[in-house]
This record gives structure tokens, C-alpha cells and sequence, in this order.
């Protein structure tokens, strides 16, 4: 029996190598929505499954004992289908989700949205030049409320839609350090992200700190009742432990 990873994140990647190392039998699922994903170690499948049905279907073909959701905290559709999935057939599952940062220095300054498309008119309200770091599949709530701005988009992919003539496309993975940030964000008057959480992508809300630029930030969906959660890879490795055959 097989122990079932789901998702990209360094959080992921850092589970893989301590299953890796207590010698757990596991593969690790990632969305294949990056061109060139960073691999973890271990077995590695890229694709989705079709919906909960799918999964359903791979839990009962690959004798899956344990799901560990450690998606990214945005990937709510994922989310939702191991939990139907899970719950449907039985099987344990954990959430491996980093802290967001509601509770991080300057949060009670912030602006806080509840979707995509708020965020879209507070940042059309709060600056000129914006810096989206809301990943590519979301750039189109912000293309109408945006389009007259001279806007910086940074993302991993190219973006798959055709973007307003004055935006800029910055092409580049993180983590980023503060120098680079600082750099990349000194001549930008608003910061437009997500509350991803983590340390790989603090950099940026440090440097709007410094600079008092103001920050539009989308809220992450709470997570469903009754699915038992960690926010370390250790005590994740812990939970798969007892649970997973040798």
C-alpha cells in the first residue's frame, strides 16, 4: 500500500524527502499547470485525475492507505476533491498547509479581499503602477479594472491570454531576496498578491513595508471542517508514519 502526496509546494517537496528517508512507500501528484515543475524526490505522477470520480478510482487501484493535501493554499479545487474523494472511500487524510500570513507584521495595514475580482478594483483605486504576484490563472479578473494601468505582472509561465499593451511580464521563479525585490519594485506604487504564506515569497511584503506602498492581499479559503491539519513537514511525516505499512 502506497501512501498518496498531492501537490508542487516546498512543503511537499520537504514531506517527499522525509518519507524518502523513513523509508514510506509514496508518489507524489503535482497539477502540471508549471512547464518545468520543480521535481520532489520519489515516484512522481503530473496530471490531474478527472474530478473526484478519478480520484476515487486511482484510491482504490493503487491501494492508496493515506492522502496527504499539502496543494498550494489556493488550489481549492483539489482541496475539495481529495476531501469528497477521501471521505467517500474512507481513506485518512491530512492538510499540510504553511501559516498564511494574517498574523504577519503590517497584516492590520493591508488590504484584505475576499476574491480576485476585489482585489481587481482596490488595486485600480490604490495605484498606477501595480505588481501582480497573483499567479497566471487568475489574470484575467484583473485585465478590465487594470487595463489602463501600467501594470507588472511576474509570473512563472507566460500567461495563456492576451494582456493590456502597457502591462510589463517579468518571467521568474522564487524564493527572492530582499535586494532583488527591492529592485524589481522601486519604481511600483501598489503590491497585488495572495495570502500564500511562507518565507519563500516574503521579500515582497518586507519591501512594501519599507516603502509604505500599500498592499492588496486575497483572503485563502478556510479549511473544511473535520479534516485534521499540521503546518510542518515533520509532524506530517509523523501522521503517514503511523498510518503507512512498511
Amino acid at each position: 500500500m502506497t501512501i498518496l502526496l498531492l501537490g508542487g509546494t516546498s512543503e511537499a517537496r520537504e514531506l517527499a524527502v522525509l518519507l524518502h528517508e523513513a523509508h514510506v512507500r509514496f508518489v507524489s501528484s503535482l497539477a502540471g499547470r508549471v512547464a518545468r515543475p520543480r521535481l520532489p524526490v520519489g515516484a512522481v505522477q503530473i496530471g490531474g485525475f478527472g474530478g473526484v470520480s478519478g480520484l476515487r478510482a486511482y484510491l482504490g487501484e493503487h491501494r492508496i492507505a493515506a492522502v496527504v493535501d499539502a496543494t498550494h493554499p489556493f488550489a481549492e479545487g483539489m482541496s475539495a476533491n481529495a476531501a469528497a474523494a477521501c471521505h467517500a472511500d474512507g481513506v485518512p487524510l491530512l492538510r499540510l498547509e504553511r501559516p498564511g500570513w494574517a498574523e504577519a507584521p503590517g497584516a492590520d495595514t493591508w488590504h484584505w479581499a475576499d476574491d480576485h475580482d476585489e482585489a481587481a478594483g482596490m488595486a485600480a483605486s490604490l495605484g498606477h503602477r501595480p505588481f501582480l504576484t497573483v499567479g497566471r490563472q487568475s489574470l484575467g479578473r484583473f485585465v478590465d479594472p487594470l487595463a489602463g494601468k501600467a501594470a507588472v505582472v511576474r509570473v512563472v509561465d507566460p500567461p495563456e491570454i492576451e494582456l493590456p499593451e502597457p502591462w510589463t511580464v517579468l518571467l521568474s521563479r522564487g524564493p527572492y531576496d530582499v535586494e532583488g525585490e527591492r529592485a524589481v519594485m522601486a519604481d511600483l506604487d501598489v503590491l497585488v498578491t495572495k495570502d500564500s504564506g511562507g518565507r519563500y515569497t516574503w521579500s515582497k511584503m518586507q519591501v512594501a513595508g519599507e516603502r509604505d506602498m500599500p498592499v492588496v492581499i486575497v483572503r485563502r479559503a478556510a479549511v473544511p471542517d473535520g479534516i485534521e491539519t499540521v503546518t510542518e513537514p515533520d509532524a506530517a511525516r509523523d501522521w503517514v508514519v503511523r498510518r503507512s505499512p512498511r
